[in-house]
């Protein structure tokens, strides 16, 4: 890294009036620029979790700021000494809890561009680089994952706020005025159903919290051996709530789904919605990036009738957080739920004006970030990167399989294995593997998550790092044998 103590910068300070001079900003651009190269080169060396204790960062601050501006030189040194010890290391190829992304490169370059414009796309006028290059970008993926061509994408910040918008929509085409009317006070309403997998993302509740559906509106249908949505059990809930006289009206399937990246059948699921006249929106947050891969493309059979669809390529495209790009069929709904324009914004050019197709009124360029990304790597090398990380996988599941003292508990259908130690005459394998997980991240040399499945304590390891190869995983592989190793050794003796 950067020694900033014996920086080359001459001392930068605010002027009077104001910016920095292009003469500061260029010499303190290119510090920074070989901080992030050093940091990329180097961030093996650094722990994947921060080792920080909670209230750390907040300790070594000032109380107050400062009230005369400072030499950025020293700010940078902060950097090194305050921020980077309290900065868990996404980018660490063995980050392998929750979802493993990785930003890249030109994904960096994208996001200063778009700081450096700073537009709000709100109308087409006030942003028209953004409006139009989302229009091409979203399209460009649409073509890689090969979905219908009937998809416009919309990017968003992530998938939760995506999914809000999808059901909103769904509920605008109710025609129940509840635009105009709202929900509460009404007696001309009945409760509306909205149909999820005991699996799904919490983010599908938390959008029936924030759309005032009341959580009494969801029904989570429960999901077979292999985690995947019941589509006979969805079709009985559904027949159940129109006798109830309730009003069915959105299903959220997904593929991919959180703890064990399963996927649900998503061509019987959308004919059960079509006979019911119900939306049907497909949570591919996770693994929509593979189906740019084409042996995965079995997995996403049925989303061509899809309503709405969510990916994220900022999980899995190599794209710095954030991006989620709705995917949706119906954006007239989706701009009758939410258009609303005050006079200062009222135009008559006939343009799309991004901000009435959601909440927010001013966006992020997003799209350049995207756009830089696909054209550096091009379809072919996103595929071979996303394909990689799907054999090392697989490769990690083999190793379980092979051995005695792991079981794999669930499908590797994507670049998620969940597993867990189990090994003969160990007792309590719940409170062994979550010891066998606290060892690991403590380590700071790996990080691995957990979720329950069957009731069974269950790691999960997520590959997707684009900079993993297969040496990071043989040695979270031996990491996780040496501290099985030292646990049974260890129950052993007390015996």
């Amino acid at each position: 890294m950067k020694n900033h103590e014996k920086s080359p910068l001459k001392e930068t300070f605010a002027p009077a009036a104001g910016d920095m001079s292009a003469e500061d900003f260029r010499r303190v651009g290119h510090e920074i620029i070989d901080w992030i190269a050093d940091y990329s080169e180097n961030i093996e060396s650094f722990p994947v979790l921060s080792q920080v204790e909670p209230n750390w960062l907040k300790d070594n601050l000032p109380k107050s700021a400062p009230e005369r501006g400072e030499d950025f030189a020293k700010v940078l040194r902060d950097v090194d000494k305050l921020i980077l010890p309290a900065v868990t290391n996404w980018n660490h190829p063995n980050f392998h809890g929750l979802f493993s992304t990785s930003t890249s490169a030109a994904g960096i370059f994208g996001e200063l561009l778009s700081a450096a414009f700073d537009m709000k796309a709100m109308l087409w006028r006030t942003a028209p680089a953004s409006t139009e290059l989302e229009e091409v970008t979203t399209d460009w993926v649409r073509q890689m994952m090969n979905l219908d061509a009937g998809y416009k994408g919309i990017i968003y910040d992530t998938a939760s706020v995506s999914t809000l918008h999808a059901l909103a929509a769904a509920r605008e085409g109710l025609d129940l005025k509840i635009r105009e009317n709202g929900m509460s006070g009404r007696d001309d309403l009945p409760l509306l159903r909205i149909y999820t997998s005991e699996q799904s993302h919490s983010s599908v509740e938390k959008a029936v919290l924030l759309l005032g559906l009341g959580q009494k509106s969801l029904v989570k249908i429960p999901t077979n051996e292999r985690f995947e949505m019941d589509a006979r059990k969805l079709g009985e809930a559904i027949e159940a709530d129109k006798r109830n006289r309730f009003i069915p009206f959105c299903v959220v399937a997904t593929i991919g789904t959180t703890s064990t990246a399963s996927v649900d059948p998503i061509a019987e699921i959308v004919s059960v919605c079509e006979e019911n006249a119900i939306w049907l929106h497909v949570d591919a947050a996770y693994a929509g990036s593979a189906a740019i891969v084409p042996e995965f493309q079995t997995f996403f059979k049925g989303c061509e009738r899809a309503d709405s669809l969510v990916t994220n390529p900022h999980k899995w495209l190599f794209t710095p957080f954030d991006l989620s790009i709705l995917y949706c069929r119906h954006t007239d709904l989706l701009k009758r739920a939410f258009a609303l324009v005050p006079e200062y914004l009222k135009t008559d050019e006939a343009v799309t004006n991004q901000m009435d197709y959601g909440i927010q009124l001013g966006r992020r360029f997003r799209a350049l970030k995207l756009w830089f990304v696909i054209r550096y790597f091009g379809r072919d090398g996103l595929i071979d990167r996303i394909r990689e990380h799907c054999r090392l996988a697989k490769l990690l599941a083999n190793w379980i399989e092979e051995s005695d003292d792991w079981e794999l508990v669930a499908p590797v259908n994507f670049a998620l294995v969940c597993f867990r130690a189990c090994p003969k005459n160990a007792k309590n394998l719940d409170a062994l593997n979550e010891r066998l997980m606290s060892k690991i991240n403590a380590s700071g040399k790996a990080y691995l998550s957990h979720t329950k499945l069957n009731d069974k304590y269950t790691l999960r390891l997520s590959i997707g790092n684009i900079r993993v190869e297969q040496r990071h995983i043989e040695k979270v592989w031996n990491l996780l044998n040496e501290n099985l190793g030292a646990e049974t050794s260890a129950q052993s003796a007390a015996l």
